[in-house]
């Protein structure tokens, strides 16, 4: 049962953002969700330990009157960044936006139509357009690059929130966190469903995305990110 922090109100999605110190990105994420068409949701923002004004932002579209909650701690990573927010998620729904990344205005909206006229689905995924490369490194051999089309990407994962909590959550990794998290769905004989309209906008050109910095450094350079006190991203 989720958290009852609007009396008898509880909104069809939670909107998970993680984010560490981007400031300057995470007001397009932000008005991404408050432009959707679909208007039953809310925001969690799981702030990773951010230094630069992350906060003072988020609370400007609290004082906006924006459906928005703010959470804090340090440098957890993506994985417990996005367990957090699940876990103070008060919708029926989770799904997640990574703080350099938005959603087109009906992204919300098309899945809730999926969502309502097929209930036996736990677990909706895909729908992407790619800024900039559509190459990331493959989690099994880092130095070989495969393609986002073969990929699932966490940031389109919407699924109830009560069977993410019987998942336990993501794995506490610190890279393709989301794949392992899908591998788990599936090996759990949950109902899996795949979209394809591209109403997620996946930006690579993000030089601290982890799959960037795993591009430029291999597993060593979020060894070096992590002890440099990075965050989720």
């Amino acid at each position: 049962m989720s958290t009852p922090v609007y009396g008898n109100f509880q909104p069809f999605f939670s909107v998970v953002i993680c984010t560490f110190n981007r400031a300057d990105r995470l007001p397009q994420a932000i008005e991404s969700v408050v432009n959707q068409k679909e208007t039953d949701w809310e925001i969690v923002v799981v702030d990773d330990g951010s230094s630069d004004n992350t906060f003072e932002l988020v609370k400007h579209y609290i004082g906006m009157g924006v459906r928005l909650r703010y959470l804090y701690h340090s440098n957890r990573g993506t994985a417990l960044s996005r367990n957090a927010g699940i876990t103070a998620a008060a919708g029926l729904f989770v799904t997640f936006l990574d703080s350099d990344d938005y959603y087109r205005r009906d992204h919300l909206y098309v899945r809730r139509q999926i969502l309502i006229e097929n209930p036996e689905i736990d677990l909706l995924h895909g729908g992407v357009t790619i800024v900039g490369s559509e190459f990331v490194p493959d989690k099994n051999d880092p130095e070989r690059l495969i393609s986002i089309k073969s990929c699932v990407v966490g940031g389109t994962f919407v699924m109830r929130r009560d069977k993410m909590l019987d998942l336990d959550g993501f794995p506490p990794v610190r890279f393709a966190d989301d794949t392992q998290f899908f591998e788990q769905a599936m090996q759990a004989d949950l109902s899996v469903a795949r979209i394809d309209i591209p109403s997620y906008v996946y930006v690579r050109t993000s030089p601290d995305s982890l799959c960037n910095i795993v591009e430029r450094g291999g597993l060593a350079g979020i060894e070096e990110y992590v002890r440099g006190g990075g965050g989720a991203v």
